[in-house]
C-alpha cells in the first residue's frame, strides 16, 4: 500500500516486531524509510525478522530478549542507541493469549499473559524512557479490544490489555510534559495472524467473526501499521493518551457475538497452564 507517511532518518523500535501485526507494522516503518529494531524471545526469529526487514533497503537490527526480563529490555535499547543514536518511535507490542474459560485458566496461565502484556508493556516503556529522542517522541501499544468489551473464554486477556489501555493513559499524562506522546491502538480481527488463529481455529468461526464485523471483513497487519504511522507522525502530534480501534467496527458489538461462537467451540474445552 503507498503511504503518505515518511520516516526516512528516524529510528524506530517494535518490541515483539518478529511477527504477526507487529512485523507488519515494523514492515511499514521499513518501507516509510526508518531504521528498524525488533526484540522477540528466540533468536531464530528476530534473525528471520531482520533479513525479510532489510529486504527494503534500510539498516535493521534485532534482539532476543524477553519482555518479562526488564534488564534483557533495557540491554536494547542501550544497544539501540549505541547504534541508531535516540529514538523516534516506539510500537509496544508483545502479547500472549490463548482461549480458555475463566475456571479452566490456572494460576501460572493467568500469571503468563499477565506478565507478558501489561508488565511486559511496563518494563519496555519504563526501559525506553530515557532513550527516546525528547521532545517529539511517539509511542504506541498494541492493545486489544478486550480491554474494554468483556469476553468469554479471554478474562486473563481482558484483564492484561485493560491494565495495557490504562498504562498508556497515565504514561501520555506524566511523560506530556517532556515532549513524549503516549497511545494505543486496539486491533480487531486481523487475518493471517497467531491471536485469529487461536480465536478462530477453524473455517465456520473464521466465517461467524468476519459476519460479526460491521464492515464484512477481517484487517490486516497493514491497517494497523497505517494507524501507527499516523500517530507517530506530525499529523497527529496533538494526540496523545487516544485508545484508537482499528478494527471495522467490531467492537461496536461484533466482539460479543463472536463470543457466542467461541462458547459453543470451547465449552468444556482447552484450559492451559
Amino acid at each position: 500500500m503507498n503511504t503518505p507517511f515518511d520516516f526516512s532518518g528516524k529510528t524506530v523500535f517494535v518490541a515483539g516486531g518478529t511477527s504477526g501485526i507487529n512485523l507488519g507494522v515494523a514492515h511499514a516503518f521499513a518501507k516509510a524509510g526508518a531504521r528498524l529494531a525488533v526484540i522477540s524471545r528466540k533468536q531464530d526469529k528476530v534473525d528471520a525478522a531482520v533479513a525479510a526487514l532489510q529486504t527494503h533497503g534500510g539498516e535493521v537490527i534485532g534482539f532476543a530478549a524477553d519482555v518479562r526480563d526488564c534488564a534483557a529490555v533495557e540491554q536494547t535499547f542501550k544497544d539501540t542507541r549505541a547504534r541508531f543514536g535516540g529514538i523516534d518511535v516506539l510500537v509496544s507490542g508483545a502479547a500472549g493469549n490463548f482461549p480458555a474459560p475463566a475456571l479452566g485458566i490456572s494460576p501460572n496461565g493467568f500469571k503468563s499473559v499477565v506478565d507478558i502484556d501489561l508488565l511486559g508493556t511496563f518494563h519496555v516503556l519504563r526501559s525506553a524512557f530515557p532513550y527516546l529522542n525528547k521532545p517529539g517522541a511517539s509511542i504506541v501499544n498494541i492493545s486489544a479490544p478486550q480491554a474494554y468489551v468483556p469476553m468469554e473464554f479471554q478474562m486473563h486477556v481482558c484483564a492484561a490489555k485493560a491494565g495495557v489501555d490504562m498504562v498508556t493513559r497515565v504514561a501520555a499524562m506524566e511523560w506530556a510534559q517532556a515532549g513524549v506522546r503516549v497511545n494505543s491502538v486496539t486491533p480487531g480481527p486481523i487475518d493471517g495472524t497467531e491471536g485469529m488463529n487461536r480465536l478462530a481455529p477453524n473455517e465456520a468461526m473464521r466465517q461467524m467473526v468476519a459476519e460479526s464485523v460491521p464492515m464484512g471483513h477481517f484487517g490486516t497487519p497493514d491497517d494497523i501499521a497505517q494507524a501507527c504511522m499516523w500517530l507517530s507522525s506530525p499529523y497527529a502530534g496533538y494526540v496523545t493518551g487516544v485508545v484508537l480501534p482499528v478494527d471495522g467496527g467490531w467492537s461496536l458489538g461484533g466482539l460479543s457475538a463472536s463470543a457466542v461462537g467461541m462458547k459453543k467451540a470451547f465449552a468444556g474445552g482447552p484450559g492451559r497452564s
